[in-house]
């Protein structure tokens, strides 16, 4: 049963989801999933990967997700010239009016609270590099200084899925980083008549802020604090486990042979704890203070089409992480 205090903090969260929502509703048309998952995501402080093909407002988006949270925004275009520095910051030779030099640090961009990444793979790794410890420990090494990131600190980065040549894969390693990757689809012939009138005439619609960054990070430990059951928590292990194919020499579940046959590696212990907050963020968001199987099952996709690596098998039968992801929800049960 939920005490008093447990409904007032749900009740607050649920008067900020739909604050946010009615808000960005004035600027964004329809993408009710991909707003949804941001702010899950956000609630979790992990990072986003956005796949989508130009002009489907995904910069948009996240500035006015910015603008409502009241969240200091940055963009920054990945381009192949774009070094680290450009990105983290760089120590910077001065002269005082005596006529000394000294070395000042000058931040860069991922000082921020919001950082837009857009067409990361459109850099070469050693300058999306730069933004894995940014994203794991919230801070930046630059040359003997770690400079701490002031929180709350959410990246969402961009991909193109169709122009892919001169283009640098994310390694799988800054891939594990991000907590969701979501696909953003094409509007319907609705929503994209009222997109087009609403940006092809005089009228220009905005956002307004609901929320404060101290007000979030009091949102982010909140959702934390929300309980789970050991046999929710055992089924997200089930699921992650049921991903790795056997090992030389190891038998393998009969019931994964199909899935373990287009998969080369399996996704490892942090998208367990990914599903698990997802999860609680997703079950207080639509006002449970407890999780079940369902919000499990629902951020699943997200959590877990990046970090299955797939085979040939896989690209010779045309079967993608989206169908594996089905397949495992399918046949791993929620009872051990």
């Amino acid at each position: 049963m939920n005490t008093p205090n447990d409904t007032a903090v749900i009740a607050r969260l649920r008067e900020a989801q739909r604050a946010v929502k009615t808000e960005m509703a004035r600027v964004i048309v329809g993408q009710d999933d991909i707003i949804e998952s941001l702010l899950v995501c956000l609630l979790c402080r992990g990072h986003v990967l956005l796949h989508g093909v130009p002009g489907l407002g995904k910069t948009l988006m996240a500035r006015t997700l910015a603008r409502c949270l009241e969240l200091e925004f940055r963009r920054v275009q990945f381009t192949p010239d774009l070094m680290p520095s450009d990105i983290t910051g760089a120590d910077v030779l001065k002269e005082d009016q005596a006529g000394k030099h000294f070395v000042e640090f000058q931040p860069g961009p991922v000082f921020t609270n919001f950082l837009l990444a857009d067409e990361i793979n459109r850099t070469p790794p050693q300058t999306q590099a730069a933004l894995l410890q940014a994203m794991q420990e919230g801070e930046i090494s630059v040359g003997r200084q770690t400079y701490t990131l002031k929180p709350p600190f959410f990246v969402v980065a961009t991909q193109n899925p169709i122009e892919m040549e001169g283009t640098y894969p994310l390694p799988e390693a800054q891939l594990d980083r991000f907590m969701f990757n979501l696909r953003v689809k094409y509007p319907t012939v609705s929503e994209e008549v009222q997109i087009i009138k609403g940006t092809t005439s005089t009228l220009t619609a905005s956002a307004e802020s609901v929320l404060k960054a101290d007000e979030l990070l009091q949102l982010q430990a909140i959702v934390r604090g929300v309980p789970i059951a050991d046999s929710v928590i055992e089924y997200a292990a089930r699921l992650v486990a049921a991903t790795r194919p056997a090992a030389p020499g190891q038998q393998a579940p009969k019931a994964y042979a199909g899935l373990h046959k287009y998969i080369h590696y399996g996704a490892s212990p942090r998208a367990s704890q990914f599903l698990v907050l997802g999860a609680k963020a997703r079950a207080i968001l639509a006002g449970r203070y407890h999780v079940d199987f369902a919000d499990l099952k629902a951020v699943a996709p997200a959590v877990l089409r990046h970090r299955l690596v797939l085979n040939f098998h896989a690209r010779a039968d045309g079967v993608d992480a989206d169908v594996l992801v089905g397949n495992l929800l399918n046949a791993v049960p929620t009872e051990g």
